[in-house]
């Protein structure tokens, strides 16, 4: 006992250091994840003598992962999508199933065997794909949706394949129908269950837990009923992620969607990287060497035809291409349940064990580009099927009176400010013109006769297509940093005296943008922050010109007084924010304190760029303290400052250096 408990704080401590590294680097944690359980796995650490026995509680997180999946797709939701599910989703399983059995029947495998193979390679990461999108908030785009429905057809076509793999061993042809139509009934028949507990009890359940308000006993109900959906599903003979999934799925409809999440995204995140160490333990390196050079094949073969099986489904059923073939990038690896099929076929003597352990390492591999492939998936399929749909006018055929504007205001990105923006210009009779790079968009705004034209901003050509050169201004209202600091520098090297304004929704970027050149950065939190004291002021019955002459005053002094706050438990804050935000911070000078007897200006925190908000004295605030006042005990300074120098500054105060 005690030896397995130093070695899953071992464990625990290489996730920790791993996913760390790894976040510095800015690569995903599943990477780090399956890195780790590399790094602990039998050829390596060694840190588990069955590693193969965390697998059932590891699996727990695809639980909660298919759990949270349902929560946001509510039963209307999925029957509005059933062409994709059972349309796309079926044809994708068939073809691949079929190619690749082809594939193996050419390499020397036996009917079965190569039946097995392409089961197993159809097969995707449900776990991968489906956090890396959550993660990136794409789950509710064309494209994450195509990829979600193959995933969800998938997830049922595990269980007969499930059934079928001892079956082809037991060589059993009579079963073989038998098994399946058994397999079917009972399919449907806790399908059945679930939506109906679904619909009629849980609701109530949760209503009750509600009013109790309790959040121990909400968290603990949750859990229970993930498990119990699991569980249910499991006892037929089914996948716990399906069960979980569909009670998700009638609890997307209840007013507790969002509190589920948040309840059961932490025991999902823990138990998703316990599972991703388990799959990275799962690598054989001490066969490594003899297969690598196949293992890379075989990983090139599967990717790029799994992603042209993925294109042709979607095309029989008229799919926009682009989004087809990012959905092809997300699904191009295989899937958790192909290590689970993969193992049952060595075990029933359809696959060797060489066989078994080259297919988890073409697994592992293609898992460890998916992270990478996801986050790409886009451009790699702007740059594969960069034509655009043909009802959308693209800048070669700008109209007359659009090439003759002069004078006028390029609004780069038409998105909620981008509209906002020109509907006043409209107003105003100010002339515009619009770029944007989504295809809808610029199809619905043309329709509704707007000066919106397809094209990407970073390419100088479309600039002068536009007449940026007899432009008055140009407005940046797309909140993508590094394309803005791009286009930015593009227009200042080649148009300097051209005026750029840019909106931002991150206050710490402003004056990364106006180093950049941007002649004005909007920051949208600020902005909404000085409208909001507007309003106060003038409720508050504040003179509308000592009003206007305070903004005015803000924003030429770029918001100095609107810079710093005191963070809290619900503050974020990551490695690209830590260096730019500003926080606050009160001091209180005890006994001992360093700072007492000294002043201000002996102190000189002026040169570590800490300011000093405020000083307190006996609950007094002094406005404009004297920097030649010495400090006394009891005394609260405030100071502003970027976190690590705000923790440096508190040290410098208490104990000195």
């Amino acid at each position: 006992m005690h030896g397995n408990l130093g070695n899953i704080v071992i464990l625990m401590a290489v996730a920790v250091m791993t996913v760390w590294l790894f976040k510095r680097i800015n690569l995903p944690p599943i990477l780090a994840y399956l890195f780790c359980g590399i790094l602990a796995g039998p050829d390596l650490l060694a840190l588990f003598e069955h590693p193969e026995d965390m697998q059932n509680f590891a699996e727990l997180g695809i639980v909660f992962l298919l759990f949270s999946l349902g929560l946001e797709f509510s039963l209307p939701k999925m029957l509005a999508m059933r062409h994709l599910v059972f349309g796309v989703g079926l044809a994708q399983m068939l073809l691949t199933t079929l190619v690749f059995m082809g594939l193996a029947l050419l390499l020397g495998f036996d009917g079965k065997a190569a039946f097995v193979i392409g089961g197993l390679i159809a097969l995707s990461s449900t776990a991968i794909v489906i956090k890396q999108t959550s993660d990136l908030g794409i789950l509710n785009t064309p494209r994450a949706q195509i990829a979600v429905s193959i995933l969800l057809l998938q997830d049922l076509a595990v269980v007969p394949l499930l059934i079928l793999v001892p079956l082809l061993a037991a060589d059993s042809e009579q079963s073989l129908g038998i098994a399946i139509l058994l397999a079917f009934v009972k399919g449907v028949f806790v399908v059945g269950i679930l939506l109906s507990i679904g619909k009629w009890v849980l609701p109530k359940v949760f209503s009750e837990v509600a009013r109790t308000r309790t959040d121990e006993l909400f968290v603990l109900t949750t859990i229970m009923v993930t498990l119990m959906a699991a569980g249910l599903a499991f006892s037929f003979g089914l996948s716990m992620a399906l069960g979980a999934f569909l009670a998700g799925m009638m609890l997307g409809e209840s007013q507790y969607k969002h509190q589920l999440e948040a309840d059961i995204r932490p025991f999902r995140d823990i138990l998703m990287g316990l599972f991703f160490i388990t799959i990275g333990m799962r690598l054989e390196l001490h066969n490594l060497p003899s297969q690598i050079h196949w293992a890379f094949l075989g990983l090139v073969v599967i990717v790029v035809l799994k992603v042209v099986l993925i294109r042709v489904s979607a095309e029989i059923f008229k799919l926009g291409k682009q989004d087809a073939w990012a959905a092809g990038l997300k699904l191009c690896q295989m899937g958790e349940f192909s290590f689970v099929l993969a193992a049952l076929a060595v075990d029933q003597a359809l696959l060797s064990s060489e066989q078994g352990s080259l297919i988890l390492t073409i697994g592992v591999l293609s898992m460890a580009i998916t992270p990478w492939l996801v986050d790409h998936s886009p451009v790699i399929a702007k740059s594969i099927s960069p034509d655009t749909p043909p009802d959308v006018i693209g800048l070669e055929q700008l109209s007359k009176k659009d090439q003759q504007l002069s004078d006028h205001v390029l609004i780069f990105g038409f998105g909620r400010v981008g509209q906002s923006v020109s509907r006043l210009l409209k107003i105003e009779a100010i002339p515009y013109l619009v770029i944007d790079a989504d295809p809808v968009r610029v199809q619905e705004s043309q329709s509704a006769g707007e000066p919106v034209y397809f094209g990407d901003v970073k390419q100088k050509d479309i600039w002068r297509s536009v007449g940026i050169e007899r432009a008055k201004m140009v407005l940046i209202t797309f909140d993508q940093h590094e394309n803005a600091m791009r286009v930015i520098h593009l227009i200042k090297s080649l148009y300097p005296n051209l005026p750029v304004v840019v909106r931002t929704r991150k206050d710490h970027r402003t004056q990364e943008l106006l180093t950049a050149g941007a002649s004005q950065v909007v920051p949208e939190i600020l902005e909404g922050s000085l409208m909001l004291v507007t309003q106060v002021l003038q409720m508050s019955g504040v003179p509308m010109s000592r009003i206007l002459k305070r903004v005015r005053m803000e924003r030429k002094g770029d918001y100095a007084n609107m810079h710093g706050f005191f963070p809290g438990e619900t503050t974020e804050l990551d490695y690209a924010k830590q260096d730019k935000l500003e926080f606050m911070h009160a001091v209180v000078l005890t006994q001992d304190a360093f700072a007492v007897g000294k002043s201000l200006q002996q102190l000189n925190l002026q040169q570590w760029k800490i300011k000093i908000k405020g000083l307190r004295r006996n609950n007094h605030e002094l406005e404009e303290p004297d920097q030649n006042m010495l400090l006394e005990v009891g005394d609260v300074i405030v100071i502003a400052a970027k976190p690590r120098k705000v923790e440096r500054a508190e040290r410098f105060l208490l104990e000195g250096d």
